[in-house]
């Protein structure tokens, strides 16, 4: 064997020199780029780079250019390369990085650097974790926000968006199959979903091709916005429907019926529906997911120590405004309960009554949008739309969320409310919700951000959940203070919002590190928050699956409060509400850690130049 493999070693030795040569050429021109391009243009590089993984995000990127055609009918194909060409171009990135004087710059740009660098470390240091997500998972996965790109994000201006319509469908048994092998490759490592999750992937997506092609929403929904928006050439309109049909019956149905039929056959190794300590290092992965949702370097146990105490808190508030309503029996949880069963806390249970509660949700969002002055220099820069959870999603989409808009203003913002259920969205809780999702929540936030000046662009697209969340449920009991909770009920209401964060604290570390059961965390839940049983269960599933992701609401909150609270004491008279507010909305999304610097120095220099 040694002998034979001599003359293969020495034919191979100009292709070997050959490769030698063009890493060498490759790292020259590496060096040679790193030393020629400005920071800002490393940071304009560095986001090309990153997008030219996803053509959807490119797409979205590159609407309105030239160049949007490139990606406008590519969809992401997940691979098991395509995760470790992510992580190596993270690598690569954070040594590029490195070679730049952060001190030559400006404040500014070293806050874009140390933005970027935690970013790329904390994806380095979780290397080892690059397979303990579930890209199949009940909530967020393919088979429904596939669907959900398609019918709401795809771009519908004329008849060439059709065209790239239609090629994203056929692309469906890639995207799928993709999908396939990233879920069977973690398989292969022992790294499979809760058997829950599976479970009701396969239901949903069963659900999903079942009936007539024509009755799918990837028809109806298109047919609809053609119909809407009326931007389509008459022959191509009349001939829509057919040409729809015929690729969800030749793309679409057999893609999910492939990962249907994989998933059964998966199904019998998946025995577990705990938390991720039943994973290799499970307590290792739980600290760093952790990290990465809370961006800060608060422990598991201090978590599930601040939840309980936070629980404990809220409750002695609630007790004292239910028992001010002659609601003294029972505990919170179910005082709750019973105020959400009563009649006049609820809309009728119709479509009529659906409408309602949209109307409803507009009156609230107009209301508090006349009434920012004093509190903030500036509103939201774009406009925004309640809309209702597309029928079709609403059995697996959360209870509401928020869809970003374009900053020229050609798309608007969207608060989603998931109407499944009137029983969801009592009188009292109207408010909160409307505050959180919309102003001052996550409508202001982000579309301030999209708008920032003189920041490089990954600046205002960076997805931070615990600035995110943590602002919004801010602004919750922000709007409290400006006047807008009046009624006690309302403020019950928004009591209770906090009290459901405050108990994710406790489950969600409970169950990934505590080592409590699915049915423990359940219980703890509805026995304090009141809540009807299958959202219980549709919660705790869902914390089961995004491990740590429902820890970044409270701690993000409760982070800009104490912010606020030093930036009160240390500036006194001086300190006005308006700047404070404009100082964490209009510096972006960035890691706690970094904007309680920010505040610091924001502090320091206020003291130092004090308003005359």
């Amino acid at each position: 064997m040694q002998k034979s493999s001599i003359p293969n070693l020495v034919a191979l030795l100009p292709v070997l020199f050959f490769i030698i040569a063009a890493q060498a050429a490759s790292g020259a021109e590496a060096q040679q780029m790193a030393r020629s391009e400005s920071l800002h243009e490393f940071f304009d590089r560095v986001t090309r780079e990153q997008r030219s993984l996803s053509p959807q995000a490119m797409s979205a990127a590159m609407l309105g250019s030239d160049r949007e055609a490139e990606f406008l009918g590519r969809l992401d194909i997940p691979s098991v390369e395509g995760a470790r060409t992510e992580l190596a171009m993270a690598r690569r990135h954070r040594q590029e990085l490195a070679r730049f004087d952060r001190q030559a710059v400006s404040p500014q740009d070293q806050l874009s650097y140390d933005i970027l660098a935690w970013q790329l470390d904390q994806k380095i240091v979780g290397e080892e974790f690059l397979w303990h997500d579930f890209p199949v998972n009940q909530l967020m996965a393919i088979h429904n926000l596939l669907p959900g790109f398609m019918t709401a994000q795809h771009p519908l201006r004329g008849d060439p968006d059709v065209d790239f319509y239609l090629q994203r469908l056929a692309q469906f048994p890639a995207a799928f199959g993709g999908t396939i092998e990233v879920v069977a490759h973690r398989a292969g490592l022992g790294l499979l979903p809760p058997r829950f999750a599976i479970e009701k992937t396969i239901r949903d997506s069963r659900a999903f091709i079942d009936g007539p092609a024509a009755a799918n929403p990837l028809v109806t929904e298109m047919l609809a916005r053609a119909d809407r928006l009326n931007v389509l050439s008459e022959a191509r309109r009349d001939g829509l429907e057919a040409e729809l049909v015929e690729s969800v019956e030749r793309y679409v149905v057999p893609a999910y019926q492939a990962l249907i039929d994989y998933l059964v056959e998966l199904l019998p190794e998946a025995e577990s529906s705990d938390g991720v300590w039943r994973m290799p290092r499970g307590d290792e992965y739980y600290r760093w997911i952790l990290r990465g949702h809370t961006t800060t370097d608060l422990q598991p146990d201090e978590i599930h120590r601040l939840g309980l105490e936070e629980v404990a808190r809220i409750e002695a508030e609630m007790d004292e405004i239910l028992c001010a309503q002659d609601y003294c029996d029972g505990s919170v949880g179910e005082r709750m309960a019973a105020l959400n069963a009563e009649a006049r806390f609820l809309f009728e249970d119709s479509d009529a009554g659906r409408a309602a509660i949209l109307d409803a949700y507009r009156d609230i969002v107009a209301e508090i949008e006349q009434g920012l002055d004093g509190w903030f220099h500036e509103g939201p820069a774009y406009d925004l739309e309640v809309q209702r959870v597309p029928v079709y999603r609403e059995a697996t989409s959360f209870g509401a969320y928020y869809m970003r808009g374009l900053p020229d203003g050609s798309r608007p913002g969207v608060f989603f409310a998931n109407l499944r259920s009137v029983e969801e969205h009592p009188r009292f809780g109207l408010r909160t919700l409307a505050y959180h999702e919309a102003i001052p929540g996550h409508h202001l936030q982000i579309s301030r951000m999209q708008v920032m000046d003189d920041v490089p662009d990954f600046r205002r697209s960076v997805r931070l959940h615990a600035h995110a969340e943590g602002w919004a449920l801010y602004a919750e009991r922000l709007a409290w203070e400006m006047g807008f909770h009046d009624d006690p009920f309302d403020n019950l209401g928004r009591l209770q919002a906090e009290l459901f964060r405050a108990v994710r604290l406790v489950v969600d570390t409970g169950m990934h590190y505590h080592r409590w059961s699915r049915e423990k965390g359940m219980d703890y839940m509805r026995a304090v928050t009141g809540m009807p049983l299958s959202d219980v269960e549709a919660e705790i599933e869902r914390y089961l699956v995004i491990p740590g992701q429902a820890c970044s609401f409270k701690v993000g909150m409760m982070r800009m409060q104490a912010m606020r609270e030093r930036a009160e004491q240390a500036l006194g008279e001086h300190f006005d509400i308006r700047d404070f507010h404009s100082l964490i909305l209009d510096s972006g999304a960035m890691p706690l850690e970094l904007l309680d610097r920010v505040v610091d120095d924001w502090i320091a220099g206020s003291l130092e130049n004090p308003p005359t």
